[in-house]
């Protein structure tokens, strides 16, 4: 176990991913052997909510090693429900499917083919993780991603205000289920707009370094010609682009140091200063055939959670003095394919100078 001189005080942002989410449990599970290290603010959308809740249902319950055990009891759960349950109806699981049911579900809607809203999710989740008590002692502040299938919007469902639902919600894939409605709403997979949210995660968490955790890869380069391999591509950038439309807003606006007065305090300023890491599973997911999705294999969980573990002990091992001083990945260059900060005119971490661009103007599109 790595000791540091000082403590680690980091947020975390989760990526969807269905079952590559284990890799995100990997990462967790490494990440909580550090007794140095604060956790603060957590966003997650799909498996990453998952994700999400039973890291914070661990803490509440047990601390550090309560949520290394929750995060397995999660994964074990999800493996063990298996293919009378979780694979013919379960939103979260949606890419775990079979090719047959899958091609089934493309000719008929989740209200046909499940007319009674089944859903063992749901069972899951309220047999492992006890929300009321997530609600009663916020261990980690929380933004669950649903979207808002009347407007497209993201909605943030933050800890004060966490059921089961908003995390079902989270993950609800409308081919494969119904919608799910809180305080008169429905709502879609939070995938569609916020995979996952960094914004409102840097612009308003005390903290001032975000690790992101990707879990797909930035691109794909095989050309698809086969119906579930173009299917899997355009799932693939449809869930990919929410992360990059945050990315093109932070890096609009470090593009726009010295143009404008300097307001520490706005959004655009805690979002010019705010400084990201990253760990990412695109090594191993990349490699996967789009089928390693198609049903919970507990081979593959412990694989992808091994490389989880590597990939953030190696972060550690290389970056983890780096937190609290500047940041360690470009994220312009590693997800949108630009060139360093230099030559796409963002300033260096922690440079000073920013548009004072209104908190309405800077996250319009959240409103």
């Amino acid at each position: 176990m790595r000791f540091f001189n000082r403590a680690l005080r980091l947020n975390l942002a989760l990526q969807g991913g269905g079952a590559h989410g284990a890799f995100t449990w990997g990462v967790l599970d490494r990440l909580l052997e550090e007794e140095t290290l604060e956790i603060g603010w957590v966003s997650g959308t799909s498996a990453g909510a998952v994700n999400a809740v039973a890291l914070a249902g661990g803490l509440a319950e047990g601390g550090r090693q309560g949520a290394r055990e929750k995060l397995r009891e999660v994964w074990q759960a999800v493996y063990q429900a298996g293919v009378p349950d979780l694979l013919r109806l379960n939103p979260f699981l949606y890419s775990l499917t079979r090719a047959s049911f899958s091609q089934m579900a493309g000719l008929m809607s989740p209200y046909e083919f499940n007319p009674m809203g089944f859903d063992p999710l749901r069972r899951l989740l309220e047999r492992t993780i006890d929300f009321e008590r997530i609600k009663r002692t916020r261990p980690v502040g929380l933004l669950i991603a649903a979207t808002e299938v009347a407007t497209g919007r993201p909605r943030y469902f933050r800890a004060n205000e966490l059921t089961v639902e908003s995390v079902l919600a989270s993950a609800c894939l409308p081919t494969l289920h119904h919608a799910v409605e809180i305080e008169g709403k429905a709502y879609w997979d939070g995938g569609f707009s916020a995979n996952p949210d960094l914004v409102t995660l840097a612009s308003e968490s005390p903290l001032r370094d975000t690790l992101l955790v990707m879990i797909n890869p930035v691109a794909r380069n095989e050309l698809p010609t086969g119906s579930r391999e173009i299917s899997g591509h355009i799932n693939h950038i449809t869930f990919n682009a929410p992360l990059r439309r945050d990315v093109e807003l932070i890096e609009m606006l470090r593009r726009e140091t010295g143009r404008g007065w300097l307001g520490r305090h706005t959004v655009s300023g805690r979002l010019q200063r705010h400084r990201f890491h990253m760990v990412e599973a695109g090594r191993y997911t990349a490699t996967l055939k789009h089928e390693t999705k198609m049903k919970p294999d507990w081979g593959l969980f412990t694989y992808l959670h091994g490389a989880g573990r590597t990939e953030m002990h190696k972060w550690l091992d290389r970056h983890g003095s780096a937190v609290g001083r500047h940041e360690t990945v470009n994220l312009g260059a590693r997800i949108l394919g630009h060139g360093d900060a230099a030559a796409s005119g963002a300033p260096a971490a922690g440079a000073g100078g920013m548009v004072a661009i209104e908190p309405g103007r800077a996250i319009a599109r959240r409103a």
